[in-house]
C-alpha cells in the first residue's frame, strides 16, 4: 500500500496543514520552529512502529490556546474526541489481489482504490474510502466457500449475512461451514467494507520509522543494562540503533553477556563491522579511510557511569590512513547520525518490516558534500523500497532534480510581518505552490536551486530564461547570422538561460528573478495546457508582461515553440540530417500547428534508424555546426520571425546597457 496524500489537524502548532501529496521521497521543508516536526511526529502516531509511542494526548499534543475549551467541550458532549491524521492510501496490485482472492474481482468499486485512515485523540483508527459492491463480494463469498450444492443455492437468493447465519445455524457442522461463519458474523455486524479493511487490508498498511538527533547511538553501553530495559519493553531512543546491530551481528544480549566461545562472537561482530563498514563508506565519501569495529569487555570501575559492572559494549572507529581508533560517540555528528540510522533501518529491513521512513532533519550535521551522498543513499537505497518524508532547512538536503516532490511547512504567524490583526490563518500549513511561499520559506529553496544553476548554467544581471540548451543554440546561431547580414540580432547584454525544462521556467523566476532583482526575460514554448502557468508569472508581478514572450507571438500560431520559428521543411531537413533520417512532409499529418508534435506522432510508429531516440538538441547543434552551409536556405521570413523576437528583447534592456 502507498500513501498518497495526508492532512493534519489540531496538533501543537497545527490547527489545519491542508492536505498534501506524499510522493515516493518527499521533502517537507521549511524555517525553524514552521512546524516540520509536528507534521512529523503526528503521522508516525498513525501506525508506529513502536507500537508504544502511538498515543495522542490532549493536554500534550492539542494546541495549547484553545485546549481548555476543546477539553471542557468534549466532557460536556458537545464536541467529539478531534481528529489529528487524515492518511489516504493507494491500494498496490498485490492488495487488489489479496482482496479479490475472498470477495471476487467484483468487490471493490472503484479503478483506483484507496482507503483513508483517521486517528486522533480517542485513539482509534477509523477508515473511510473503501467502496464497494456488497452483493456481488457475498455472493462470491458463498459461492467459492465449498459447501454443498443445496446449501449454496439456499444462502445466494438472501440479501442479508443475518439470515445466511439464520440457515447455517441449521447446516451440518462442516470445515467449510465454520470457516466461513466468522466472516458472515462480522458483515452482519458491521458491513462488507469493514471485513475488508479488519481482516485484509489493515495489517498490509506500512508501518512508520521515525527517527531523529534523539536516536542516535551513543557509542558505548552497558549490556546487562541493556538487557533489562529491552525485557521491560523500557528501550530508550539511542538503544533501537544499538539493538539493531546486536541483530545484524546474529547474536542476542544472551551471547554477548556469556559468548561461551570467543572465537564466534569476534567473527560475528566482525562479519557485522564489515558489513556495516561497506554499507556506510558506499555513501559516505568524506573520509574513505574508515573502518568500525566493536568490542565487548567485562566492566571496569573506571569505565563510567552506568558500566561500571557487568559487560559493555564498545563502538570505535578506525581510520586506516592515520593508524589510529576512536570512541564512535566521539566522531563528527554526522557521521554518528549515519550510522545510528543505518544499524536500526538494517535490522528493520532483515525483518522484512513494511515501513515508511520519517526523518527528521536527517544529515542536519553533515557537510554539504555529506548531504548530497545522504540524498544518493535515500534515492538509491531507501527509495526502491520505501517511501521516506524528511524535513529540513538545508538547501544541500533539497534534490533540485525533483521540485515537484517539495512541501513547503510554513506558518505565517511566526512571520516577521505577520499581521497580528489579520483573519489569515495561522498554524503550519503546507504547500507546494512557490507563489504563496514567504521569502524565508523559500531560501532552501532558492539555495538548492541557486547552487544548481551555479554549478551547470550562466546567469548575469541580464537573464533570458530559455528552456532549454537547444533554444540557446537557435538563438546564438541566428543572432550571428543576422548580424552577419547587418540585421538586429540578439544583444551581447543578455545572457541566456536553459533551465532545464519548461517546468522549472516558473520556479527559477519565482526563486531567483524576482528574490535578486536581476533584470529577467523569458522567450518560451507556449501551449495550451502551459497558458495558466505563463500568465502566472505577470498576474503574480514576479515580471511584467512585457517581459514574457512566447514562440506563438511570432508565428501567428495559437501554439509553438522555436522550431516553428523555421518553416516546416527547413526544421523537418535538419532532423532528416542529424538522425540520416529521409522523413518527409507528407508523411506527416497536418492537424496540429507545432512541428514537435506532428513530428512526435509520426515517430510514435516509425522509429528513427539505427534504434535512435529524437532529442531538441541534434537537430539544434546540427544547426549551429553548419549554418555556413544551411543560411542560404533559410528564408527572409524565418529570420524576420527571430529578429522580431530579439528586437522586442533588446528593447527590455536598461537604458545604460542599450546596444
Amino acid at each position: 500500500m502507498k500513501l498518497t496524500k495526508v492532512r493534519i489537524t489540531n496538533f501543537q502548532s497545527i490547527h489545519d496543514s491542508t492536505e498534501f501529496d506524499i510522493a515516493d521521497v518527499t521533502c517537507l521543508v521549511g524555517k525553524n520552529e514552521a512546524g516540520k516536526t509536528a507534521l512529523l511526529k503526528a503521522l508516525y502516531r498513525l501506525n508506529p512502529v513502536l507500537e508504544s509511542e502511538g498515543t495522542f494526548d490532549a493536554v500534550e499534543d492539542y494546541p495549547r490556546q484553545a485546549v481548555s475549551d476543546y477539553e471542557h467541550d468534549v466532557e460536556a458532549g458537545r464536541a467529539e474526541p478531534a481528529q489529528v491524521v487524515h492518511a489516504t492510501y493507494a491500494l498496490e496490485p498485490d492488495d487488489i489481489a489479496a482482496v479479490e482472492n475472498v470477495f471476487g474481482r467484483k468487490c471493490l468499486s472503484d479503478d483506483n482504490p484507496a482507503v483513508t485512515l483517521l486517528k486522533g485523540y480517542s485513539n482509534d483508527v477509523t477508515f473511510t474510502g473503501i467502496n464497494v459492491d456488497s452483493t456481488s463480494a457475498i455472493v462470491h463469498l458463498i459461492g467459492e466457500a465449498g459447501l454443498p450444492q443445496p446449501l449454496t443455492a439456499r444462502l445466494l437468493p438472501l440479501t442479508a449475512a443475518t439470515e445466511m447465519l439464520t440457515v447455517l445455524s441449521d447446516a451440518e457442522e462442516t470445515d467449510a461451514v465454520r470457516q466461513l461463519r466468522p466472516t458472515l458474523d462480522a458483515i452482519s455486524t458491521t458491513d462488507v467494507a469493514s471485513v475488508v479493511y479488519a481482516d485484509i487490508l489493515r495489517d498490509r498498511i506500512p508501518k512508520f520509522l521515525y527517527f531523529d538527533e534523539y536516536s542516535l547511538m551513543k557509542g558505548q553501553d552497558n549490556l546487562d543494562a541493556l538487557k533489562n530495559r529491552l525485557d521491560s519493553n523500557a528501550l530508550e531512543p539511542q538503544d533501537h540503533p544499538l539493538v539493531g546491530l546486536i541483530d545484524l551481528a546474529g547474536l542476542d544480549l544472551d551471547q554477548l553477556t556469556a559468548p561461551g566461545r570467543t572465537q564466534a562472537l569476534i567473527a560475528r561482530l566482525e562479519a557485522a563491522e564489515n558489513r556495516l563498514t561497506q554499507k556506510v563508506l558506499t555513501y559516505w565519501s568524506q573520509n574513505r579511510h574508515l573502518r568500525l569495529q566493536f568490542d565487548i569487555r567485562p566492566a571496569q570501575p573506571d569505565d563510567g557511569p552506568g558500566m561500571t559492572n557487568g559487560t559493555n559494549i564498545w563502538g570505535r572507529v578506525r581510520d586506516m590512513k592515520h593508524m589510529v581508533s576512536t570512541a564512535l560517540g566521539t566522531r563528527s555528528r554526522g557521521f554518528v547520525w549515519f550510522f545510528s540510522f543505518l544499524a536500526w533501518y538494517s535490522k528493520l529491513r532483515k525483518e522484512g518490516e513494511n515501513l515508511i521512513l520519517l526523518l527528521d532533519e536527517p544529515g542536519l550535521s553533515l557537510h554539504a558534500k555529506a548531504q548530497a551522498d545522504l540524498l544518493l543513499y535515500f534515492d538509491k537505497e531507501l527509495k526502491p523500497h520505501h517511501q521516506v518524508v524528511y524535513t529540513t532547512h538545508s538547501p544541500f538536503m533539497v534534490n533540485p532534480g525533483q521540485f515537484s516532490s517539495v512541501r513547503i511547512v510554513q506558518d505565517p504567524s511566526i512571520e516577521p510581518d505577520a499581521d497580528e490583526d489579520s483573519d489569515q490563518p495561522s498554524g503550519t500549513r503546507v504547500t507546494t505552490d512557490v507563489l504563496e511561499a514567504t521569502p524565508d520559506s523559500l531560501f532552501p529553496l532558492q539555495g538548492a536551486l541557486g547552487y544548481e544553476i551555479h554549478q551547470t548554467l550562466f546567469v548575469g544581471p541580464n537573464c533570458l530564461v530559455v528552456e532549454g540548451v537547444s533554444d540557446l543554440l537557435y538563438i546564438q546561431t541566428v543572432s550571428a547570422l543576422l548580424e552577419e547580414r547587418n540585421k538586429c540580432g540578439l544583444s551581447p547584454e543578455w545572457t541566456i538561460t536553459p533551465v532545464g525544462g519548461a517546468d522549472k521556467v516558473p520556479t527559477f523566476v519565482a526563486l531567483i528573478g524576482a528574490q535578486t532583482k536581476l533584470n529577467v526575460a523569458v522567450l518560451i514554448d507556449y501551449q495550451k495546457k502551459d497558458k495558466q502557468t505563463i500568465e502566472n508569472l505577470y498576474k503574480r508581478k514576479l515580471l511584467k508582461k512585457k517581459n514574457v514572450l512566447t514562440f506563438a507571438d511570432y508565428t501567428g500560431a495559437k501554439e509553438a515553440d522555436i522550431e516553428d520559428l523555421f518553416s516546416p521543411g527547413l526544421y523537418l531537413s535538419l532532423v532528416n540530417q542529424a538522425f540520416g533520417a529521409s522523413i518527409g512532409l507528407a508523411d506527416l499529418s497536418s492537424n496540429h500547428a507545432r512541428i514537435l508534435r506532428r513530428l512526435e506522432q509520426y515517430l510514435a510508429t516509425t522509429p528513427l534508424p539505427d534504434g535512435a531516440i529524437f532529442n531538441h538538441y541534434r537537430p539544434a547543434r546540427y544547426f549551429a555546426d553548419n549554418v555556413g552551409s544551411l543560411a542560404a536556405q533559410l528564408t527572409d521570413q524565418e529570420l524576420e520571425r527571430f529578429q522580431e523576437a530579439f528586437e522586442a528583447l533588446n528593447r527590455l534592456l536598461p537604458a545604460e546597457t542599450d546596444p
